[in-house]
């Protein structure tokens, strides 16, 4: 079985609580999507997708060019939540982008069922996040204060925000570290397993500090980038030259198309990404 992100796991509360679009990480409806193509035009817009990731038109990808092809990637699709296309992204577009519907809880009061109740708990963590993020107190989020909400970790503000947050809901007993026991709170293990998963027994005697805390709560945008890019490279480079050619490419394309090079395929859907021009 695959290893879970860290970084994933409060998405895994929501997916029990039966909230299936509640997540940062990889939604699985999109690794598919790129399927409904013909394998001519798959390859067809792939190729002009890789001629537009290589910046220099060498004829490779590098891991630096990889890399920023996935961040610019990531805040295009910063804004897709804005519905009505006024520029700002309100509580309640993120709301029916990530759960479906408009959610409303009463912050004091608790739910009975453990899994509503946790989903109560992330679901009030975000919107918080989501009102610290916005600076002028508008009625939504610009594209900067959406990326700051999203990735806090490249703003200091933010960073400081999430830090003392997950400080607050993880130590436990106050001594500035979060030990996993600790992190995992009431994350329930599969009760016919006779041992942990393999993830949880590396990481059982790890503690981590306020700042390494960050990694755990929330993705870094570049950080996830460069550890892709240079997945990619290790996993598809057939002559160790540590870049790829479109013949390599090509070769392997499904994990290319799996990967967020592409977000999973859903460029293939987006001519933003596969037009003639960007």
């Amino acid at each position: 079985s695959q290893t879970p992100d860290l970084r994933c796991l409060p998405a895994l509360a929501f997916q029990s609580a039966g909230i299936t679009g509640a997540s940062h990480c990889t939604r699985p409806e999109d690794v598919d999507e790129y399927v409904k193509l013909s394998h001519e035009e798959q390859q067809k817009r792939l190729q002009a997708i890789i001629k537009k990731i290589d910046l220099d038109s060498d004829g490779f990808l590098t891991e630096s060019e990889l890399s920023s092809w996935m961040q610019m990637s990531f805040k295009h699709y910063a804004m897709q939540e804005d519905k009505n296309n006024d520029g700002t992204v309100t509580w309640d577009e993120y709301s029916i982008q990530m759960y479906d519907r408009v959610i409303d809880f009463d912050e004091n009061t608790a739910l009975d069922d453990a899994e509503e109740e946790s989903f109560r708990q992330l679901h009030l963590e975000d919107k918080k996040r989501f009102e610290k993020a916005n600076q002028d107190s508008g009625p939504g989020l610009s594209l900067e204060e959406f990326i700051a909400f999203e990735h806090p970790e490249e703003l200091d503000y933010m960073t400081e925000f999430v830090i003392h947050e997950a400080l607050e809901e993880h130590d436990k007993n106050g001594d500035g570290f979060v030990s996993l026991e600790e992190f995992l709170g009431d994350y329930r293990r599969d009760p016919t397993a006779n041992e942990d998963p393999e993830w949880i027994l590396v990481e059982k005697d790890r503690f981590v500090n306020a700042q390494e805390l960050l990694s755990w709560v929330v993705p870094n945008n570049q950080g996830t980038a460069q550890e892709e890019a240079l997945h990619l490279i290790d996993g598809m480079d057939l002559n160790g030259d540590k870049k790829l050619s479109e013949e390599e490419i090509l070769e392997n394309q499904d994990l290319f198309l799996t990967s967020e090079a592409t977000d999973h395929g859903r460029q293939l859907h987006d001519d933003y990404f596969y037009h003639d021009e960007l």
